[in-house]
Formats: structure tokens, sequence, C-alpha cells
């Protein structure tokens, strides 16, 4: 896995200011922003296949808006068991607020609201692990769904288990780099963001600038990453000729 060249890659493109500058500006846009996230699947898209210049044009944005909406609404999906976790605790809550008024009732109160403290604990704890595998799994979608481009794709669970677990070693090398990099760069940009922000109105504006750009850029690198994984689980791995 060429680490540099997903740094390296974007300022390759000699319409690269362009193309990230417009993706900014559709970033920062509510529901236009589905389109950012399906310029990223066409960017692994991209890379999978080897193409020249993995940075996409901005040339068919209904596509991108598609894809990136169709990725929103499995995340949406993935979202609900969490959504379930929350409820459950809450309702230890509640009983024991309508139980408030009723002194006979005091002791079965008492220890609901012990058991939904206990409760609360333990899905946080679940939602923690839950939320940690998802982080790990969605890079495994990205690129499967770029891949077949169908909502049902991102649910193939044995194929997003089977694509991590045959190609952990580079797998995990994109998603430790990608966390790394958000990390380090992230720091960065908050002190250089802290320096800025001393200046009155123009250094305000430049650190808001500054932190979209980061973001945008952040993006283009991890699609580069799971680009290349993607190459080296599906097309470096074929025969010459295979699909």
């Amino acid at each position: 896995m060429n680490i540099s060249k997903s740094f390296s890659f974007v300022f390759e493109d000699k319409q690269w200011l362009s193309k990230l500058g417009l993706g900014a500006l559709i970033a920062m846009i509510p529901i236009l922003n589905f389109a950012w996230t399906g310029y990223m699947v066409e960017l692994v898209r991209n890379v999978t296949n080897n193409a020249a210049e993995p940075l996409p044009n901005w040339d068919d944005i209904g596509k991108k808006f598609s894809d990136g909406l169709v990725l929103f609404l499995a995340s949406l999906v993935y979202a609900l068991p969490a959504l379930l976790f929350i409820c459950l605790p809450l309702a230890f809550m509640i009983v024991p607020a309508i139980l408030a008024g009723n002194g006979n009732l005091e002791d079965v109160r008492t220890v609901i609201e012990g058991a939904g403290v206990i409760l609360f604990f333990c899905m946080l704890f679940v939602l923690v692990i839950y939320f940690l595998f998802f982080s790990v799994a969605y890079p495994a979608i990205l690129v499967l769904y770029s891949r077949e481009g169908t909502f049902a794709a991102c649910f193939k669970f044995r194929e997003i288990l089977n694509l991590i677990s045959r190609n952990s070693g580079p797998f995990f090398t994109a998603w430790g780099v990608s966390i790394g990099a958000s990390i380090a760069i992230g720091f960065v940009t908050a002190f250089a963001q802290v320096i800025l922000n001393f200046i009155p109105c123009l250094g305000q504006l430049a650190a808001w600038i500054l932190s979209i750009s980061v973001v945008v850029y952040l993006s283009a690198v991890t699609s580069h990453l799971f680009g290349q994984f993607g190459y080296m689980a599906y097309l470096q791995s074929q025969p010459a000729g295979g699909d």
C-alpha cells in the first residue's frame, strides 16, 4: 500500500483546486452534501479500478447525490439498534417518575431506578462497542458499495466481514493511517485556528475556511487509502481478464 500517494495524489491533478473547492461548497450545504459523500464513493471506485486520475470531475452530480443518499439511508438502518438501546433505559426513567406520587410503591420505584442506572451503563458499554465496530465496518461497506452500487450491498454482512478478514493487513493499515492522520492534522488545525481567532473578522473567516479545507482533504485521503485497499482486495488478486 502506497501511503504517501494517498496524501499527495490530490495535488497531482491539475484541476484539484476547482474540484475540491466545489466539493467544499457542496459539503457545506445541507441535503446537497449527500453529493459530497457520493464524490468519495466515486473516488474510491476510481482508485479501486486503478484510474490514472482518481480525483473525479463534477460532471454527474445527480449520480453522486444518489450514491450519498443511499449510504446515508444505510447508516440510518445501522443506527436503529442504537436507538433501541437508548429507548430501553429511558423506560426505566419514565416509570419511576409515574410512580413518584404513590408512597406505597416507593420501594418498587427505588428498585426500578437502580435497575435503570445499571442498565444505562450496560447499554452505554454496548453502544461504545457497537459504534467502534461500525467505525471499522463502514470503510468496507463503502468499498463494497462503490463496487456494486446497490443498497443491498451495504448489508452483505458475510461479504463485508470476509473482505476485512481476508485482507486484514491492508485494511487495518488504511484504517489506522486514516485515524492517525485525522488526529494529527486535526490537532495542528485546531492550534492554527486558535491563533487565527485572535485576528478579528478575517482571522475567524480564515479559521473557518481552514477547517472546511482540512475536512475535505482528509476525506479525499481516507477515500484514496480505502480505494487502494479495494484494489488489493479485488483487482490485484484477480488473474488477467478477470471481472
